[in-house]
């Protein structure tokens, strides 16, 4: 008898465990959730989150007499909120950097990255993408007047600036062999390290470059492109559904006009 009661209280522990673990994953969003998916929380929650830079002249940057965020990426990332949610106004952005993008997009931080992200092989493992948005090449930045004219001069003794977490310090590593590439945290921190004599050249994207130039005409891009940079909007592996929906509003404001508008207003012809 004692043997009997003994087993059948011990079964009805283990039917409250199972229960209590299959609640707990239900909350936490795990194999029985239903809103597991990205773009099921995007519709839930009726606001979509972007990742963006902030340090981006043109593309993403903090205006500091607003506090808010302007550029390319963030017209963009409205007028894809205007499609898909019906309303532009339906978005968050939070700031990420070429280090940091990722990993928040891997910890459900944001939805999507929008932040002048060049499609790769590599990072293909690691996210998915939507069509290309945007198409960028590499290119040089140096103070005028410098010996530096493009990728040859770039010889033992010359110090390269890149931000960490780009294809850009990749790229130059590959290309320039005998250069010191020094890496700095975001496009911010790399540019004042070129202003203060740190580097001899900077390199990332000609867009992102424009931008700088802009700011301080006493830099100016060398040596044209050296690489392909086709930007795209990155979202968390497996998450066909929401590429197809950003895909689908990408089309639409390509084919609304509403993309070469927004392109005009921050991209100037070079």
């Amino acid at each position: 008898m004692k043997r009997m009661f003994k087993l059948t209280i011990m079964s009805i522990i283990a039917v409250l465990m199972l229960a209590a673990c299959g609640g707990n994953e239900e909350k936490t969003g795990g194999k029985n959730s239903k809103d597991k998916s990205v773009m099921a929380q995007i519709e839930k929650r009726d606001k979509i989150i972007f990742g963006v830079k902030h340090d981006t002249r043109l593309f993403g940057l903090k205006n500091p007499s607003t506090g808010k965020v302007e550029g390319f990426d963030i017209d963009l990332a409205k007028a894809l909120a205007q499609e898909i949610l019906g309303d532009e106004t339906k978005v968050e952005f939070k700031e990420v950097t070429s280090k940091t993008r990722i990993p928040m997009l891997n910890n459900g931080d944001i939805d999507a990255v929008i932040a002048t992200m060049t499609i790769s092989e590599e990072r293909k493992k690691e996210v998915d993408f939507t069509d290309v948005y945007f198409l960028a090449g590499q290119s040089l930045l140096v103070k005028k007047g410098s010996n530096i004219k493009g990728l040859d001069d770039l010889k033992k003794g010359t110090k390269v600036i890149a931000v960490k977490g780009s294809t850009s310090a990749v790229n130059i590593s590959e290309k320039a062999p005998e250069t010191q590439v020094l890496e700095f945290e975001n496009y911010a921190e790399a540019f004042t390290a070129l202003k203060s004599g740190k580097g001899d050249a900077l390199t990332t994207d000609d867009s992102i470059l424009y931008g700088m130039a802009d700011e301080d005409p006493s830099f100016e891009l060398v040596g044209g492109t050296f690489t392909d940079e086709p930007y795209g909007i990155a979202v968390k592996k497996g998450n066909k559904d929401l590429v197809d929906k950003l895909n689908e509003a990408l089309n639409a404001v390509k084919d609304s006009g509403k993309y070469d508008e927004i392109k005009s207003n921050w991209i100037k012809e070079h």
